[in-house]
């Protein structure tokens, strides 16, 4: 805990943003940060609330010790609260930034809808670690001789490989894309988590042994059966990519895309890197998101910062309540009203509204027809619309893994919902030394949910080459 009266010396305090109208003429991260004396006072307002549901199961994932955390900031300790907090996430940096804060919902403060300004102050953790230098490659003392594949290089996969490489292990990690950080380079919008937070991660990861072949896509120019026989553990995590198709009518026209190759595009676009397909691009056209979730949210702020002239967001459910009812909810994460920092820049917001069809003249999108929902999301007869779109996003989900490539070659069982079948507890699939972790198991999910499986299926691997592991679950 901090200060024992602190929760009511101090007021809540979160970091500002850039005005809209300036945040959305660049990509870069637009958040303006807290100074260490206002960070003291907030970690000061953690209470002695006897049990902390912030980093139990119904907050952290990766049940990092916030309490300890926000007692050190308190006492000025940084450098201790930096270990602390690295000793259950590896990558505190990126969830400061993404993480939607499940643990602040989960704070006893918030019973009076002031939590402790957690994400805040994981955030500023880490970057003083960083611009002190106090986080440094640990390199395992002795070598086992072991050999572990991790394909997929998102949270998952960093997170698994550079537990295996501490515990002693040579880890070989495979990306499809030419740059390691798979959903959180290509997939998060530089003015949410910039790229360079990626790139002196897999520079600590490449000195502690790591080793990573970019432009390997294993089951297409890479064969999953010869990457078995070269190593004695195999790691799936890459990510549920299948965007879930809602089959409209008039969805083939040109102008209609599914939302994740926008948002690799956009990325790559920021990273300077090479797009050999068409530009999707917003400038000057009237944008229509369908979808309601953070990956929606991500089109929004993408299609601003490209200069479109108007964006709609469409989302099926019913407009939630401003706050929830504490009672029947509280700790766990809340169904309420949410506004995004992309959503707050211009963005019209239909509730209750399903997309009927994509309309087109000369084989191009020119609108998009809609109808308010029941109760059941039926469409109601006499309430149609139409919205004017030059571009439609559909951002409604994630179905599972890519089965082709990969998935097929392996041959690895899969559960009802189309995802790697194994367990959260030895995260072995049915083919023999191969593990899954990540969104490939759990479906999609959150980053800090993927850092989580990564750790612990490090563990499961080091278990099962070594016959016991000291590396945390």
């Amino acid at each position: 805990m901090g200060k024992v009266t602190g929760f009511l010396e101090y007021d809540r305090q979160e970091q500002k943003y850039q005005l809209a109208g300036e945040r959305i003429r660049h990509f870069r991260e637009f958040t303006l940060p807290l100074d260490d004396s206002d960070l003291k006072k907030q970690a000061g307002r953690c209470m002695d609330c006897g049990i902390p549901f912030c980093h139990g199961p119904t907050g952290c994932p990766v049940h990092n010790q916030i309490p300890d955390w926000n007692d050190l900031v308190w006492q000025g300790d940084w450098e201790e609260a930096a270990r602390n907090l690295h000793s259950t996430n590896n990558f505190p940096e990126f969830t400061g930034r993404i993480c939607p804060a499940p643990c602040e919902e989960a704070c006893t403060l918030n019973l009076e809808n002031q939590p402790v300004a957690i994400k805040t102050i994981e955030q500023a953790i880490a970057d003083k670690a960083w611009e002190m230098g106090w986080i440094k490659p640990e390199v395992a003392e002795v070598s086992t001789g072991k050999r572990v594949a991790v394909i997929g290089s998102g949270p998952a996969g960093l997170a698994a490989a550079q537990q295996l490489a501490r515990a002693g292990h040579e880890v070989h990690v495979f990306e499809r894309e030419a740059k390691p950080g798979g959903l959180l380079r290509y997939g998060i919008p530089d003015f949410k988590m910039e790229k360079y937070h990626i790139d002196r991660r897999v520079k600590q990861m490449e000195a502690e042994g790591v080793v990573f072949h970019c432009g390997v896509n294993v089951g297409v120019n890479k064969s999953f059966a010869s990457l078995h026989n070269e190593y004695d553990a195999v790691l799936f995590a890459g990510g549920a990519e299948e965007p879930r198709d809602p089959g409209l009518p008039g969805q083939d026209l040109a102008g209609v895309h599914f939302a994740m190759p926008y948002l690799t595009q956009s990325n790559k676009r920021v990273g300077q890197e090479e797009i050999p397909e068409e530009p999707i691009l917003a400038a000057g056209k009237h944008v229509v998101v369908i979808g309601g979730g953070d990956t929606a949210s991500d089109c929004i702020g993408t299609a601003f910062r490209q200069g479109a002239l108007s964006v709609t967001q469409l989302d099926i459910r019913p407009r939630p309540p401003e706050r929830e009812d504490k009672l029947t909810v509280w700790p766990y994460w809340p169904t309420k009203m949410r506004t995004s920092s992309s959503q707050a820049e211009g963005a019209e917001r239909e509730f209750q509204a399903a997309t009927l069809s994509i309309e087109g003249k000369k084989g191009r999108v020119v609108g998009v027809q809609c109808a308010r929902v029941d109760e059941k999301r039926q469409p109601v007869p006499g309430t149609e619309f139409t919205l004017k779109a030059d571009l439609v996003f559909i951002a409604i989900g994630f179905a599972g893994s890519v089965r082709k490539g990969l998935l097929e070659e392996a041959g690895v069982a899969l559960d009802r919902r189309g995802n790697v079948a194994a367990s959260d507890r030895d995260y072995r699939t049915s083919s023999e030394k191969v593990f899954v972790a990540g969104d490939m198991r759990r479906g999609q999910s959150l980053v800090v949910w993927a850092i989580r499986e990564g750790r612990q299926a490090a563990r499961a691997i080091d278990e099962y080459l070594m016959g016991s592991s000291i590396l945390p679950r």
